[in-house]
C-alpha cells in the first residue's frame, strides 16, 4: 500500500483555496486516487461545536481563548481523522492548518509566535503537510469576493487582513519547500493550472508518477 500525502490550503478569507481544493479533489478522484477533505476548525462533531463558537460567538472571544480553541481543535483533528487517513494510505486535502494559526492568530493578532509554533507542534505531534499550498490575494480583491455577509473572523477590519496576507508571505519565505505561493488574484480555472502542477509535481516525487 501506497503511504498517503497530507496537503493543505492556505490562504485569507476570500483567496478561492476552498473552491481550488475541490477541483483538486475531483482531479486526483478521476486519476484513481483515494482522497478525502477535510477543513478547520469544525471537521468533527466536536470541532463544529468549537467552529460555532469561533465564527459565530454573539459573545466577545478574547484572542487567547480564539487561539486555544483552534488549537484543541486541531489536536483532535490530527489524532482521531488527519493521520490515520495518511496510514490508510489516503491523500488528505485539508482547508486551512497550522499556518492560518500563525498568520491569523501571531502575525494579525499579535500572539507570541514561538509560543504558537511550540503549541502547534503539541497539537500535531509530528504530522506536518508534504505540501501546503498558499493562495495568495489582495487583500482588496478578498474583500469583494466575500461580500456582504461575513462572520466573525471575516468582519475584522481591512488592516487586520493586511496582516494576515503578510503573514502569510513571511511563512512562504521561511519555508519554501513546503509552502508553494500562487497567484490567487487571477481567474478560477487559471488558478487551478497552477495548483494542478503543484499537484502534479508531489505525486512524482512521492510516487513516480
Amino acid at each position: 500500500m501506497k503511504k498517503g500525502l497530507f496537503i493543505t490550503f492556505e490562504g485569507a478569507d476570500g483567496s478561492g483555496k476552498t473552491t481550488q481544493l475541490n477541483k483538486v479533489k475531483s482531479f486526483l478522484e478521476q486519476n484513481g486516487y483515494n482522497t478525502i477533505v477535510t477543513r478547520e476548525p469544525g471537521a468533527l462533531k466536536l470541532g463544529q461545536k468549537i467552529r460555532e463558537i469561533l465564527l459565530h460567538s454573539e459573545e466577545k472571544v478574547s484572542d487567547k481563548c480564539e487561539m486555544f480553541l483552534f488549537l484543541a481543535d486541531r489536536a483532535q483533528h490530527v489524532e482521531t481523522l488527519i493521520k490515520p487517513s495518511i496510514e490508510q494510505g489516503k491523500i488528505v486535502l485539508c482547508d486551512r492548518y497550522t499556518d492560518s494559526t500563525i498568520a491569523y492568530q501571531g502575525y494579525a493578532r499579535g500572539q507570541d509566535i514561538n509560543l504558537l509554533n511550540n503549541l502547534n507542534n503539541i497539537a500535531i505531534n509530528g504530522t506536518v503537510p508534504d505540501l501546503t499550498i498558499l493562495f495568495d490575494v489582495s487583500t482588496e480583491i478578498a474583500q469583494e469576493r466575500i461580500g456582504n455577509e461575513k462572520d466573525r473572523m471575516e468582519s475584522t477590519g481591512i488592516e487586520f487582513h493586511k496582516k494576515v496576507r503578510n503573514g502569510y508571505k513571511e511563512l512562504q519565505k521561511a519555508n519554501p519547500e513546503r509552502i508553494k505561493c500562487v497567484n490567487a488574484d487571477n481567474d478560477i480555472e487559471k488558478v487551478f493550472e497552477e495548483t494542478k502542477k503543484l499537484i502534479q509535481c508531489l505525486l512524482q516525487e512521492k510516487y513516480g508518477e
